[in-house]
């Protein structure tokens, strides 16, 4: 009777998998503006706004979003800024340090909701660290104490401007091999990365010396079934684009070794560098419209408190909206979340199903 029971636990996990992705391509198919592929419920210090607020934002604007907290919490450290409570990561000299509790609290916000609500959401798994090689055993552990929530893992940074040396413990590495074993696992389990690594290191504009690109082009290659989303196109609030960025990009984009890999424009300090000028709008779409299927676009906004500050960022781009071709801007803004999150939908639930006992 128990594996009768598990059984017909592991029918009904699935089939509600089914019904879920059935009823957000419903959404899908509807007058919504987008799909969000990269939003933070909380912030530096697990402060944030609600799962119900968040739907609330959405309203029929936004058919389906990622959901996902920040891994890292901001110490307060009363040596340091005594009374003065930090709530951001350059608000103090303090360190750093993985919060793996994230994962928990994501997980209670969704399954808080009702079915139809989660249906619209695509909660991540955030709180590891990418250079402990028992990264991989945290996330198949969350996987496993929550089946039927998760899509993804991420967002999760390695190299990143300010934020890398407050880690405490040091910072991850490209190079490390618990970075492989957790995309081999991701790719295992059929979940979707969202990976954030900053191109060059901040202030280098010098496209002779590439830190990072061969490092990234050499990673996404070692992990061909794994899913990953580069957030951010790699800049950042002080990484800026390098001479040809776009050349960079296009190289990744025409390598048959990286059809797994695809492109977040998410995030308003993004925006600031293709929204430049008239001739960074003109490449960029340009580069969009070449290879429509692999772009996506996210908010990145952290625990918004206003419809005006969540679709900021969406409204930023309406240049670059009105350069796409009419099937790029669908694909980049609803189509490539569906493919992508759908397909994870299905795979991770399978694994579920295969090791949860």
């Amino acid at each position: 009777m128990p594996g009768r029971r598990r059984s017909m636990w592991r029918l009904a996990l699935l089939g509600a998998a089914a019904g879920s992705i059935a009823c957000a391509a419903a959404g899908t198919a509807a007058a919504c503006d987008f799909n969000d592929s990269h939003f933070h419920l909380t912030n530096y210090i697990q402060e944030g706004i609600t799962a119900p607020r968040l739907l609330e934002l959405m309203g029929e604007r936004v058919c389906r979003s990622t959901l996902f907290g920040i891994p890292l919490q901001q110490q307060w450290n009363y040596h340091l800024s005594g009374q003065i409570q930090p709530r951001y990561y350059l608000e103090s000299d303090a360190p750093l340090y993985y919060y793996s509790f994230t994962d928990a609290a994501i997980a209670k916000a969704y399954l808080d909701l009702p079915p139809k609500d989660r249906a619209r959401l695509d909660p991540m798994i955030t709180g590891f660290n990418p250079a402990d090689m028992y990264a991989a055993d945290h996330i198949r552990r969350v996987l496993t104490l929550y089946p039927g929530v998760f899509s993804g893992i991420g967002e999760f940074s390695i190299h990143k401007e300010f934020v890398s040396p407050k880690i405490a413990g040091g910072p991850a590495s490209l190079l490390n091999p618990a970075l492989d074993r957790l995309l081999d696992f991701a790719g295992e389990a059929g979940l979707v990365a969202i990976f954030h690594n900053d191109l060059v290191m901040p202030f280098n504009k010098d496209t002779e010396i590439r830190p990072y690109f061969k490092q990234l082009r050499d990673l996404f290659a070692q992990h061909p079934k794994t899913t990953i989303i580069w957030a951010h196109l790699g800049v950042g609030r002080v990484v800026q684009p390098v001479k040809s960025h776009i050349l960079y990009l296009e190289e990744m984009l025409t390598d048959p070794q990286l059809t797994n890999v695809y492109f977040d424009i998410s995030w308003d300090e993004t925006a600031k560098y293709i929204l430049a000028n008239e001739q960074t709008i003109q490449v960029t779409a340009d580069l969009i419209n070449r290879h429509p299927d692999r772009f996506l676009f996210g908010t990145d906004v952290v625990a918004p408190k206003s419809p005006e500050q969540y679709f900021g960022v969406y409204e930023m781009y309406r240049p670059l909206w009105a350069k796409l071709t009419p099937e790029a801007r669908e694909k980049v803004l609803k189509g490539n979340y569906q493919r992508l999150f759908d397909a994870a939908r299905l795979k991770v639930r399978a694994w579920e199903n295969a090791n949860t006992r």
